[in-house]
């Protein structure tokens, strides 16, 4: 499986506001550009923290991109997965709304009636490790559901987590025209952060985009 991380960020490396608003930091061929590559993934995956903050739905824009994909036997949109040790995802969520997949990967220890509540409510729910979810077999999991591509859209403290487990195939990051400061808000990789055997990327390309700059990466 790959995996693949997509961000916008400001110039200063912040996700959004320190109130977790979300701010518009990319334009028009950006917002295609991501749209298209959920349209390439099996699946597209964000944090708890995310589903919490934007009660996002995780679905294609385009009418034509799903036409597409179910041209070619696939589901009208990628499936949707998010990481929640604990199932706070709520059950009316954005992202159990509609009849795409969507596939909550908690920790072993979550509680009974809260699996029970969100199975309920359409979720496959898979529960690996103890109280946090096991993210490298959570992976393994969605491997075996037929899943070659995986899209992680944030946040901050689930792409560190990626990193840290060494998971992260590609990193693709638009870098807008802005600054947003301040010591809280969510950075591209939040988390505990490395003190060191830091990442490597291999920068691949870069390319202006609206008014920002895309940068395209490899992790070696």
């Amino acid at each position: 499986m790959e995996l693949v991380v997509n961000a916008a960020m400001s110039a200063d490396g912040k996700l959004s506001s320190r109130e977790r608003e979300q701010i518009a930091i990319s334009g028009p061929k950006d917002f295609d550009r991501v749209d298209a590559l959920r349209a390439d993934s099996d699946a597209v995956m964000v944090g708890v923290g995310t589903v919490l903050a934007d009660d996002p739905s995780l679905t294609l824009d385009s009418e034509r991109r799903r036409a597409e994909r179910q041209a070619r036997g696939d589901p009208a949109d990628p499936a949707r997965v998010v990481a929640d040790s604990r199932l706070r995802t709520p059950p009316d969520a954005g992202v159990l709304s509609g009849a795409t997949e969507t596939v909550l990967l908690a920790g072993a220890d979550a509680p009974a009636e809260r699996v029970t509540r969100l199975e309920t409510a359409g979720a496959t729910v898979v529960q690996t490790g103890a109280e946090r979810t096991d993210l490298s077999a959570g992976l393994d999991a969605l491997a075996s559901r037929g899943f070659d591509q995986v899209m992680v859209e944030g946040g901050g403290e689930l792409i560190y987590s990626l990193f840290a487990a060494d998971l992260v195939d590609r990193l693709s990051v638009y870098v807008g025209s802005l600054v947003i400061g301040g010591r809280d808000a969510p950075t591209l990789a939040d988390g505990e952060g490395f003190r060191s055997e830091f990442p490597d990327l291999r920068l691949d390309g870069v390319e202006r985009v609206d008014d920002g700059v895309l940068l395209e990466y490899t992790v070696e």
